[in-house]
């Protein structure tokens, strides 16, 4: 096995972690399985990298749900992106609010474009209340709809 990092975000599975895994690495770029450590011919243990991240998610059994507690963040380069990326991953999950959703595994996620932290951090502080304040009242993040909240 491929030893992961000395810190990676460790994820419970009843019995779907090398699905869900395979599944991530498909949606997000710059992302691969890196190790799969069987148990007979089921995984156990499974290391993959999203984005860059390393992530371990094990077949634990049920028992231990995911909860919106965590969640993994994905910052998006426009809409198109997000759009992308939220339609991949709310197949078989559900939307949330905010930019969140939940994924067919139960795992929450944050889909975020990186023009919103941008006008969070420009303008003045009427401008970032009224980002904050669209962005509230979204599902999904539309980047247009936050730009023209910062416009006024």
């Amino acid at each position: 096995m491929t030893r992961p990092p000395k810190v990676t975000p460790f994820l419970w599975y009843d019995s779907d972690a090398e699905e869900a895994a395979e599944y991530y690495v498909s949606v997000i770029p710059d992302s691969r399985i890196v190790d799969v450590m069987r148990q007979g011919e089921a995984a156990l243990l499974v290391t993959f990298q999203i984005g860059g991240v390393i992530f371990t998610a094990m077949n634990g059994g049920p028992g231990h749900p995911h909860t919106d507690a965590f969640s993994i963040s994905v910052t998006c380069e426009d809409q198109a992106d997000v759009d992308r990326v939220w339609a991949a991953l709310t197949d078989g999950g559900s939307e949330v609010a905010c930019g969140w959703l939940k994924d067919r595994y139960g795992v929450s996620w944050q889909v975020v474009p990186k023009q919103f932290y941008a006008l969070m951090s420009a303008g003045t502080p009427e401008q970032s209340q009224r980002v904050m304040q669209a962005m509230m009242d979204m599902v999904k993040f539309d980047v247009a709809g936050l730009q023209a909240a910062f416009d006024g």
